[in-house]
């Protein structure tokens, strides 16, 4: 998939008759690897990043209350609000999320009988016996994405090209899959829809992950607005 400064393309198809709406987006293992990573983001960094745009809901009441709370009250504001991700890949084809803190790797208690806990602090102790918190034992990374990442993605493999639909169900990019839609839809023919190619940057994926928890017709609150379909 080609990128842009950071943008992805990506090609909607759209029904421009009856529901007004996508249907799918045919896209590749980029913007899938960005969907999968939003499910490894803590939620106080999903907080963080939607609370200025209008994000519903209290969560960003709580957010802000940790940011006022004086330093007399808590133990470690960092903590909480900015938490590091477990899944690394900030060398990921589709840097949108940008300033999200990664473990680079994980350490185990250096006691050998004590293998209860693990923390990407070195220099940490542990809760257990209070011994150093100073054998790596794993990258952060999924097994196998520092030798595949580039060949392969970082979630899903760059064997097909994928399907996303309007509620962000993914699936292979296929005869099958397409025949289910049809079946399972008002649509009449799948060659009727609309293509329309759209640039996919970090303001639409922001609105996307707003989207996510609000609504079942994301692609179409994203990119709709966007869309001109000739009469």
């Amino acid at each position: 998939m080609a990128t842009d400064e950071n943008k992805l393309s990506m090609k909607l198809l759209i029904d421009t008759k009856l529901n007004k709406k996508v249907v799918f987006a045919e896209v590749e293992k980029d913007f899938v690897d960005f969907l999968f990573y939003i499910l490894t983001l803590p939620l106080s960094t999903v907080t963080k990043l939607l609370k200025d745009k209008g994000m519903n809901g209290c969560l960003p009441n709580i957010y802000e209350s940790v940011e006022n709370l004086n330093d007399t009250y808590m133990k470690s504001k960092q903590l909480i609000l900015q938490p590091k991700c477990p899944v690394n890949i900030s060398k990921a084809p589709l840097p949108l999320l940008d300033g999200i803190p990664t473990p680079t790797a994980l350490y185990k208690c250096s006691t050998s009988y004590c293998t209860v806990y693990v923390t990407d602090d070195p220099a940490s102790c542990c809760p257990n016996c209070m011994s150093r918190m100073s054998i790596k034992v794993a990258y952060a990374d999924p097994p196998g994405v520092k030798e595949s990442k580039a060949a392969t993605g970082v979630f899903v493999k760059d064997v097909v090209k994928y399907m996303v639909m309007d509620d962000l169900v993914v699936k292979p990019l296929s005869v099958s899959n397409i025949t289910a839609l049809k079946d399972s839809s008002n649509i009449k023919e799948i060659v009727s829809l609309h293509e329309e190619v759209v640039q996919f940057g970090k303001e639409e994926a922001l609105k996307l992950l707003k989207s996510s928890l609000e609504s079942k017709a994301v692609l179409t609150s994203v990119f709709m607005s966007l869309v001109k379909v000739e009469k």
